[in-house]
């Protein structure tokens, strides 16, 4: 399989001996692909008839794998144009990063636009979060993050009052955390918790999803190197579009 705009055809095989059904292996391969940038977002996948000549698979088999791939939202049927190439998902490790600079990091291209950017009165979560009284003044941003020209994140962030002069076209011009850093805040650790649940209405409206879609839910409280609490964050991502990476040890 070769993708329009390339001259070098993918180096795609198969293990007949393995016990991997043959259009998994071959949708792992497809995925690997994109997910290394040999198949890039806007890119056209060749005739699925030519690689199951190419490949010794059946049709049905090759369109499986591919139908896999269109099911993780990273390929789409187009019609009268083929198979397209979306995007590859966003892997984000967990660490204490913002997803600005992961997405940067990943040659994501990211955007933001502010939805948001206002103080209000902290409600019982928010002021338990960043240790203020509830009712009090509080600094909230919220922005839509997108990458590929598709969104990504809703993301909502309360900050201490008076901690950090944010200006909204800096905001949709770089990550947050690198404007508090260069607002003399050292990023020390964080509490973080990682859920899901459905969409709201809005929340669909927002990030181009149905009512009901799942998404994946991020609270976070970030402290700096003296132990005060300087950001609350509580973040959607499309399921599609976004998976976090654990890295597990065993205790000895």
């Amino acid at each position: 399989m070769t993708a329009h705009g390339t001259d070098r055809p993918l180096p795609l095989s198969v293990d007949r001996t393995s016990p991997v059904p043959l259009y998994f292996q071959l949708a792992q391969q497809l995925e690997a692909a994109v997910e290394q940038g040999r198949l890039a977002p806007g890119a056209l996948l060749g005739n699925e008839i030519d690689l199951a000549a190419r490949l010794g698979l059946s049709r049905p088999t090759v369109r499986q794998a591919i139908q896999t791939l269109v099911d993780k939202g990273l390929m789409v049927r187009r019609r009268g144009v083929g198979t397209q190439v979306v995007h590859s998902q966003v892997r984000r490790p967990l660490e204490l990063s913002s997803l600005y600079d992961d997405l940067e990091a990943a040659g994501q291209r990211p955007a933001t636009e502010v939805l948001r950017n206002t103080t209000e009165p902290a409600t019982a979560e928010v002021a338990a979060a960043l240790g203020v009284a509830e009712g009090s003044e509080v600094h909230l941003v919220e922005r839509l993050r997108s990458a590929h020209g598709e969104p990504v994140a809703l993301l909502r962030n309360h900050l201490p009052p008076g901690l950090v002069r944010l200006r909204t076209e800096e905001l949709e011009a770089t990550g947050l955390y690198r404007l508090m850093r260069a607002g003399g805040i050292t990023l020390h650790s964080a509490r973080q918790s990682v859920g899901a649940r459905a969409a709201t209405a809005g929340e669909a409206g927002v990030l181009d999803e149905e009512p009901g879609a799942p998404l994946l839910t991020m609270e976070r409280v970030t402290y700096d190197d003296t132990g005060r609490v300087v950001e609350f964050g509580s973040h959607v991502y499309r399921a599609a579009r976004y998976a976090f990476e654990f890295q597990l040890l065993v205790r000895p």
